[in-house]
């Protein structure tokens, strides 16, 4: 009598147990717990559109919460061939530009009751093919890549061939600017903004600029400068000096550093590819004793929150980040997606006073 009683597993000691344990409650335990079998359990607490009796889907209800049961996303994604979860790749988390974006695209998502992963790739195009090879394992409905595009970058096949796959099999991807692969593409017209910023540091006075820009290739930076001097030169003034770095507040400081090493001029522009790395270039002037503005003029672009916190505020071209990164979600879940127009604004601000003329 005693053998099976021991043998009988009542739900309090399979709950007890499985506590002790500390081991994750499956599936098994749920439609134990709630007396029905594993089908009825599975159509409950899986999405599924077969109906279940009300008392049947309370019981489930009831037992999951009460063993603390969450479903297992990687199951459910191998038997709808999706999950749930919108990939988000960016380039450097620690950066406004894309923590902007980030909250444009968890905004859309919590819209449709999905879940966004972020994964970074330090703009390296080995890691970004590493990390899109992983997440095709995942299986997200949709894959958005928001780092600046390289020109032709051979390193960049990996990825696309990676992101071609992803696409074959349903997943939809979307890219800022050109991807190289199929998709849909999100566009910041970075070229017109930083043209009509050229123009108008133009007709504030200014003649000579130096533009601190990322690598030769990079399609944001480049897009950028080729705006900047086509504005600022149609305005009669010539960027005499382009340094080269990267999109870290520190490549802007140390280019500057350089600059002023061999030589600025009062009166002269600083043009920063970004707020982050005008920023940078602002605090290197600072350093090294020159006033922003008064002394030395500086802009930027994208009008990250920090543009307004130094001082002087940041001149810059105002992109609507968080829309962005709402419309690049948009891309990845609606059939019939075509991207509204962004507004970009030039605001000036008191790091580009003007010059006397």
């Amino acid at each position: 009598m005693l053998r099976g009683m021991e043998l009988q597993e009542s739900p309090s000691r399979t709950r007890q147990a499985r506590h002790a344990r500390a081991a994750a409650p499956t599936l098994h335990d749920v439609a134990r717990e709630a007396g029905v079998s594993l089908a009825t359990a599975s159509r409950v607490l899986n999405g599924s559109e077969r109906k279940v009796a009300e008392s049947y889907r309370e019981r489930v209800e009831q037992a999951a919460a009460s063993l603390g049961y969450t479903a297992n996303v990687s199951a459910q994604a191998t038997a709808r061939g999706t999950s749930p979860v919108i990939a988000l790749l960016v380039a450097d988390i620690a950066d406004p530009y894309f923590g902007l974006i980030a909250s444009g695209v968890a905004r859309g998502a919590d819209e449709q009751g999905l879940v966004v992963t972020i994964a970074i790739t330090e703009r390296d195009p080995a890691r970004e093919a590493r990390i899109v090879r992983a997440l095709r394992g995942q299986r997200p409905q949709g894959l958005i890549l928001a780092a600046s595009r390289t020109q032709e970058d051979p390193a960049d096949s990996a990825t696309v061939a990676e992101l071609t796959e992803f696409a074959r099999f349903g997943g939809r991807v979307v890219t800022f600017g050109e991807g190289g692969a199929e998709g849909r593409h999100v566009e910041i017209d970075n070229r017109a903004g930083a043209e009509a910023l050229g123009r108008s540091m133009a007709e504030l006075g200014y003649r000579s600029a130096v533009a601190i820009a990322a690598a030769e290739g990079v399609r944001t930076s480049d897009d950028r400068l080729a705006g900047f001097r086509a504005g600022f030169e149609a305005g009669g003034g010539a960027v005499h000096r382009v340094l080269r770095g990267d999109f870290r507040k520190e490549s802007g400081a140390a280019l500057m550093t350089q600059a002023l090493a061999e030589g600025v001029e009062p009166g002269t522009l600083v043009f920063g590819l970004s707020d982050v790395v005008a920023i940078g270039a602002m605090s290197a002037l600072r350093d090294a004793g020159r006033a922003v503005g008064a002394d030395v003029a500086v802009c930027g672009f994208d009008d990250v929150p920090s543009s307004v916190d130094v001082t002087p505020a940041l001149t810059t071209v105002r992109v609507p980040l968080s829309e962005v990164g709402y419309q690049a979600f948009r891309a990845t879940v609606d059939a019939d997606w075509e991207q509204p127009p962004l507004p970009l604004e030039v605001v000036v601000r008191d790091s580009t006073p003007g010059l006397r003329r």
